[in-house]
């Protein structure tokens, strides 16, 4: 069975990937705010099924505009807006979803420089024993020692700000051994003071008392 499991690192990059890192989250933050801007406008100027767009259209804009208008994008990976603009088409779609099913789900909102900073990367990651191989920020050391804990592919990184502290999610897609059924009856367990456990069969377990007086 296929799954996807997520593995969570701090990273400790030098300075120079420092600056790179905050120039990759501004490029998705500005990518998410821009697609957001369009969106609206596209709908208030717009009638029927032309006032929506998604976020393959967007990008495709956006990469027609950034030669003469957004140069400065170039020297990030094209990965972070792009996944940005994914980022916000799947909020438009829980929107829309949540006005269809009556449940309340806020309009996606403009991000904000400092909050939350973040971004997605694809493509080739590569993970060493004390670092991970990020798409055109090079090798960046990881603070604790990684294990081999995948026999899957990565799928995608995606690197957070916290306090001034970066931390990378490795997202792997892994193939595990069905779960077999639970066999045999159950049983009910309820935690008490005088006992540490009651089964609903009757079963007691006594409470260890390790700082009892002897």
């Amino acid at each position: 069975m296929l799954i996807n499991k997520a593995y969570r690192y701090e990273l400790d990059p030098n300075n120079i990937q420092r600056s790179s890192l905050a120039q990759h989250a501004g490029v998705a933050r500005f990518a998410y705010n821009w697609g957001l801007e369009k969106r609206i406008t596209r709908y208030k100027n717009n009638q029927g099924d032309d006032r929506f767009t998604n976020a393959m259209k967007q990008h495709k804009l956006l990469n027609s505009l950034k030669k003469i208008e957004f140069p400065w994008m170039y020297e990030t990976s094209k990965c972070a807006p792009q996944e940005a603009l994914r980022d916000l088409h799947r909020a438009f779609k829980n929107f829309y979803r949540g006005l269809k099913s009556g449940k309340k789900v806020g309009f996606p909102r403009f991000k904000r420089r400092g909050v939350r900073d973040s971004f997605r990367l694809t493509g080739a990651i590569r993970f060493h024993e004390r670092a991970i191989q990020l798409p055109r920020i090079g090798k960046v050391r990881i603070k604790e020692k990684r294990e081999h804990y995948y026999k899957g592919r990565i799928l995608s990184v995606t690197v957070r700000r916290r306090a001034n502290r970066w931390f990378v999610s490795v997202t792997v897609e892994e193939n595990i051994i069905d779960p077999q059924p639970v066999r045999g009856a159950s049983v009910g367990v309820d935690l008490g003071v005088k006992t540490l456990a009651t089964l609903s069969d009757g079963t007691t377990f006594a409470n260890p008392r390790a700082l009892g007086r002897r």
